[in-house]
């Protein structure tokens, strides 16, 4: 139903019209990161031969103000995404977002408190007992509340605007356009995994890194689809995001802030399988089923295979 309830604005063409908006609001907010680095490097500040080393501009600057322009790209994805379904597809934002008569904030609300705790209660255990020497205490309190801020505002809008993008507009349109839930489903998936592709992950430890992300991006879609709406969807990743940026970093992450801890553990060569095994074929499953026990899942093929 959620796919359905959109299928009277998904034409074909009018997705062109919202791509265009879309990539010209998350050009426009790009626009500071542009000119803060054509500065530096005027300045002498940047070693003009390193542009293309994601790594290297990730610790361009001071890791709250890198944050910033890291960011605000999203601040413009999310504004054209709703400018498009609202003025170029006439679709009500909240028939984007859920298939209930309000935004059900509670369900984002549990999503993110189960996968904030689960994921601070793994980075305690392995702190303090099994990996306690690969970790760095980087706590300093002035930068770290300023993160809180930064982080606070801008991180759930990041990770709303990839909800919005591919949980919401594009999975329903494609859905719409295709008449198959899994189809939409697959491609907004894989799409999802590439958006992170450019990531310092997935350049340092090659492609198996694309499994987590694709996996990750078919979790989300998966209980979008049998939850009828993005409520979950929204709080999981906001969480995914928020206490990962606030609780530990590493050089070669995405996301270089002033977190309370810093893994200092070399790097290995390649991501070991487990670790993007584990979570995409055992932590999302159960969550899957913790979902489906609590709000009372039901009639899973027609959901998630049946046509629009």
């Amino acid at each position: 139903m959620y796919i359905t309830q959109a299928k009277e604005y998904t034409k074909w063409w009018k997705y062109l019209i919202g791509a265009v908006i879309i990539f010209a609001a998350l050009f426009i907010f790009s626009i500071p990161h542009v000119i803060a680095i054509g500065v530096k490097l005027a300045s002498g500040g940047l070693d003009p031969t390193r542009l293309e080393d994601v790594n290297y501009l990730m610790q361009a600057f001071e890791p709250n103000l890198n944050l910033i322009f890291v960011l605000l790209p999203f601040v413009g994805m999310l504004l054209g995404t709703f400018l498009a379904v609202r003025y170029v597809h006439g679709q009500p934002l909240l028939k984007l977002t859920t298939t209930r008569n309000t935004v059900d904030w509670n369900r984002a609300a549990f999503a993110f408190i189960l996968w904030g705790a689960f994921t601070s209660f793994m980075l305690l255990i392995d702190y303090t007992v099994l990996s306690p020497e690969n970790y760095q205490w980087n706590f300093k309190l002035q930068p770290f509340l300023i993160l809180c801020v930064i982080a606070a505002i801008l991180l759930p809008i990041q990770t709303s605007a990839e909800e919005y993008l591919f949980r919401g507009y594009l999975m329903q349109g494609i859905g719409g356009i295709l008449k198959y839930k899994w189809i939409a489903l697959l491609l907004t998936s894989i799409g999802f995994g590439l958006l992170h592709y450019m990531n310092p992950e997935v350049e340092r430890f090659g492609d198996i890194v694309m499994i987590y992300y694709i996996g990750t991006g078919l979790f989300l879609g998966i209980i979008t689809l049998m939850d009828e709406g993005l409520e979950l969807a929204l709080g999981f990743h906001a969480a995914n995001n928020l206490f990962t940026a606030l609780l530990v970093s590493a050089e070669w992450t995405a996301l270089q802030t002033h977190s309370v801890l810093k893994d200092i553990s070399p790097a290995p060569e390649s991501m070991p399988l487990e670790e993007v095994v584990v979570p995409v074929f055992v932590f999302f499953p159960i969550l899957i089923m913790v979902f489906a026990r609590k709000y009372g899942w039901t009639n899973w093929n027609e959901r998630l295979f049946g046509k629009v």
